[in-house]
């Protein structure tokens, strides 16, 4: 393995709690605990990320800056990670009758993130592949920081400013918590956290608009060789959705505290035309919808990403027109006035699009 310098997204999940919670539980229980939160991060990690190591209750992984185009889908992935092990922890609750001081305790436990951009070296040592470099070390580091002391809180992503920088994002949209840290022979680093527990209550009480295939009226699924996250970027990225849209230009005209999801607007233009759009649900790497304008009728869509398997994902996608025709995809006027519309060639052109590009890596 050539040892050459690359860039990119280093990132640390790290339960909190771990080390109180071992004081006085059984250990082969904990043990089962600790493997199952472990496990359920990995499987959210390796859907974009590359898993460096496992390190005690900690996981290290890395992803190229080509990798993650979109500087915001790492940010969703680490909110998606945070409600899977939500999800996970509280299952696992409820689903034991153990009253063992381990199983009691598992409500104690929750999660951390760590995150920044920079440099590193790949480097085989004794059959093991390592990451080497000073920004790996920062990464690390960062995990004595002084974030809980200072708000309270126990469950947050932490980015350093240059992580924030490259990802495209604004502190000031972001309501984050800005502190300088200092470390030995790193000097300060400015960091911006995020306290994900109110995000996961919104995740869990957001209205969901989604469009079943009964309630369609146009409706196709086609599988992708690409992971969830990396579709989900390639769909919501500008420009490659101005390329499958056939548009000149995407466009953001709103975002509700600097980040893309509901409620937020957007508007493509191709010549003249000017089609504006909402965001009704945003879920992800599960599904987005949409309304919008389009050709004079107004549309409500629908992109599910149900993954596969193969490490691929099946794209449903499915559209609604504004018309007290009925629902089904088989309507035969429903199917005209979708025939007539821009929004019937953007499934086609998406699944060609990136079929071509993955074929060409």
């Amino acid at each position: 393995m050539d040892a050459k310098t690359q860039h990119g997204y280093l990132v640390l999940a790290d339960i909190s709690g771990f080390t109180s919670y071992l004081v006085g539980v059984e250990l082969e229980h904990a043990h089962d605990i600790l493997s199952d939160l472990l496990e359920t991060i990995v499987t959210s990690f390796e859907s974009l990320l590359t898993i460096a190591k496992l390190e005690g209750d900690a996981v290290f992984a890395f992803a190229p800056e080509s990798k993650v185009p979109r500087g915001e889908t790492l940010l969703e992935l680490l909110e998606s990670t945070y409600v899977a092990f939500c999800d996970r922890r509280d299952a696992a609750r409820r689903r034991t009758t153990c009253e063992c001081n381990a199983c009691r305790f598992i409500p104690s436990l929750d999660l951390k993130f760590m995150a920044h951009q920079g440099d590193y070296i790949l480097q085989r040592v004794i059959g093991q592949v390592e990451l080497l470099g000073s920004d790996v070390n920062l990464v690390h580091r960062l995990l004595k920081n002084h974030v809980a002391e200072a708000t309270g809180w126990h469950a947050y992503a932490l980015f350093t400013a240059q992580c924030l920088s490259h990802m495209g994002l604004s502190t000031a949209d972001l309501g984050a918590h800005e502190q300088v840290e200092t470390y030995d022979h790193l000097g300060e680093v400015t960091t911006y956290s995020l306290d994900l527990i109110p995000r996961y209550a919104a995740s869990l009480e957001a209205r969901r608009s989604f469009l079943s295939p009964e309630e369609a009226h146009y409706a196709v699924a086609s599988e992708l060789p690409v992971s969830p996250p990396v579709l989900w970027s390639w769909l919501n990225e500008a420009k490659r959705r101005a390329q499958w849209e056939e548009h000149d230009s995407v466009q953001a005209d709103f975002r509700p505290g600097g980040r893309t999801g509901v409620g937020a607007r957007n508007h493509c233009v191709h010549g003249k035309d000017l089609i504006p759009e909402v965001i009704l649900d945003w879920r992800p790497f599960e599904y987005f919808t949409v309304e919008q304008v389009v050709s004079g009728l107004k549309i409500t869509i629908t992109h599910q990403l149900e993954p596969l398997p193969n490490d691929g994902t099946r794209l449903h996608t499915r559209i609604r027109v504004d018309t007290p025709l009925p629902a089904g995809p088989g309507h035969p006027d429903a199917n005209a006035l979708i025939a007539a519309s821009p929004a019937a060639k953007w499934h086609p052109n998406i699944v060609r699009m990136l079929n071509e590009e993955s074929s060409a890596l």
